[in-house]
């Protein structure tokens, strides 16, 4: 009975050593991408997002680009064109030919902004190593979040990393209700030779549209 308990306590032990390891290898990795992200001036990303669902009878694909520098960023998605300066966010639709200005705040952790794409996992998240695929030539290891908040509506999100260059190549969210959302980086430059007002929302541009101050 003793040697059976110091038998069970031993696997036990591993076990638990196993996914401290596991753990430690992933926050490794995304501190790279972290890392490898803020090291650029500036980030320029062509994508693909689908979103799926069969008890719903959803299956929806798009495209979209986005630019960023800093807090900064100039997004593209769905007819619609978001901008931020830094201080304002301006909503583009031209089908309505309308212009939304609102305040940001980067404190506000429901707010939405490309940017968190490379930090949302730093916080509310335990993850852990999951399955590596080799995908288009590339070596994709994939890192399971497991939302530590029980109110989250997201059931794991996975993160597949390109682990040459410590990029992201794209994020699988599956929620509780069934629902599973896909962005996938089609392309990905830095360093682009952007144009000093690139983050800079010109009125001119949009002489008929109705301007709409949401703050």
């Amino acid at each position: 009975m003793k040697n059976f308990l110091k038998i069970t306590a031993l696997l036990l032990l591993f076990v638990v050593s196993t996914q401290a390891q596991e753990k430690n290898k992933a926050k490794a990795l995304l501190d790279q991408v972290v890392a490898k992200t803020k090291s650029y001036k500036n980030i320029v990303i062509d994508f693909k997002y689908s979103i799926y669902n069969a008890k719903e009878k959803i299956n929806q694909e798009s495209k979209g680009n986005v630019a960023m520098e800093g807090n900064k960023y100039v997004l593209n998605f769905m007819g619609m064109t978001k901008l931020f300066d830094g201080k304002k966010v301006y909503t583009i639709v031209p089908e309505d030919e309308e212009i939304t200005i609102s305040n940001y705040d980067e404190a506000d952790a429901n707010s939405v902004s490309p940017n968190k794409i490379f930090s949302f996992f730093q916080k509310g998240f335990s993850y852990t190593m999951d399955i590596k695929q080799k995908v288009a030539g590339k070596n994709i290891q994939y890192v399971k979040l497991t939302p530590t908040n029980g109110k989250d509506q997201r059931k794991e999100i996975l993160i597949g990393i390109d682990t040459k260059t410590k990029h992201i190549y794209n994020l699988i969210e599956v929620g509780k209700n069934g629902t599973k959302t896909t962005l996938t980086v089609a392309s990905f430059k830095f360093n682009q030779a952007l144009s000093k007002t690139h983050f800079t929302f010109d009125k001119a541009k949009y002489p008929k549209y109705y301007i709409n101050k949401a703050d």
